[in-house]
């Protein structure tokens, strides 16, 4: 049965306020379109999880989209501070614009998730010796080993509201595709409670079964299906187009002011209807610049 959707009712069905979200990708499949479509939308109150927040829980924060991050990592890759986040850890108490952070390192969000995915209430992981963060987090607690004696660390399961992954290939199913760096996404998307899958192309499920390898999230966990040719950038699809390195380089100042963040929300945000208008906006010299030469990997035979 067909799942597909445009990218604004599937976020009006599938993103309410107050829901857990993530946005997955890993330095590439990294939805910038989605996180627009839910500013566009004025979610409100969300609890924003991702083990590497960057630009796009950036632009949500100074949107007023987030209220609290769960993450392990945040930062502008390769430039520096993400400046609207800063602004939201950094404010007093009594402005009420402070937002609630929940830290852990990498392996230890991962384990939450991993959690949440095979169906077991908590994560044990040989983690967070000689760091802080074990002791300024109350979801990190500890058991004893039953074979070693040994003391481990544990994480809860989480199991966010609705997961976002972004692929090169789906078919109308939701059966997603990705080569490249994989990240988080299958353990995110077996975590959460709804789905949304944004491929950059639809395909028939024949070609999706010719390559079953490939297939990171099977379409059985998936509830909805978004047609998105370029919704990841700034970030990059491997095989389909480039990071947009300058893009990262002037977020670092467009963000260092509310004013300027503002003014980029209504231009690039606000200001258009959707992914195709941005395209358009971000004008087709850039969007040829990002376009990488082709390198095939042959077929294999799988038998028959």
């Amino acid at each position: 049965m067909s799942k597909l959707q445009n990218m604004r009712d599937a976020i009006a069905a599938n993103v309410m306020d107050g829901d857990t979200l993530v946005i997955d990708g890993f330095t590439h499949l990294i939805c910038f379109a989605a996180g627009h479509e839910i500013i566009r939308q004025k979610r409100r109150d969300l609890t924003a999880v991702r083990l590497t927040p960057d630009l796009v829980y950036d632009q949500m924060l100074a949107a007023g989209c987030i209220s609290k991050l769960v993450c392990s990592w945040s930062g502008n890759p390769g430039v520096g501070s993400l400046h609207a986040l800063r602004r939201r850890v950094e404010a007093k108490a009594e402005e009420g614009d402070r937002i609630v952070l929940d830290e852990y390192s990498h392996f230890g969000l991962l384990s939450r998730l991993l959690a949440a995915a095979n169906g077991l209430p908590f994560w044990t992981l040989d983690n967070f010796r000689g760091s802080d963060i074990g002791r300024h987090n109350d979801n990190i607690r500890s058991v004893i080993c039953p074979y070693t004696g040994r003391e481990l660390a544990t994480v809860p399961a989480l199991h966010p509201d609705v997961a976002i992954v972004h692929c090169q290939r789906a078919d109308s199913e939701g059966n997603a595709q990705v080569w490249g760096l994989v990240g988080s996404m299958k353990e995110v998307a077996f975590a959460s409670r709804r789905v949304i899958v944004v491929a950059e192309e639809i395909v028939d499920s024949e070609l999706i079964r010719r390559d079953p390898n490939r297939t990171v999230v099977p379409g059985m966990v998936v509830n909805a299906v978004v047609h998105e040719p370029w919704g990841c950038h700034p970030s990059f699809v491997q095989g389909c187009y480039d990071r947009d390195n300058r893009f990262y380089v002037e977020w670092d100042e467009v963000c260092r002011e509310r004013a300027s963040v503002q003014a980029w929300l209504d231009k690039w945000v606000y200001g258009v209807s959707g992914r195709s208008e941005y395209l358009e906006l971000l004008g087709a010299e850039r969007v040829d610049s990002l376009r990488p030469e082709a390198r095939l990997s042959g077929e294999v035979s799988y038998g028959y």
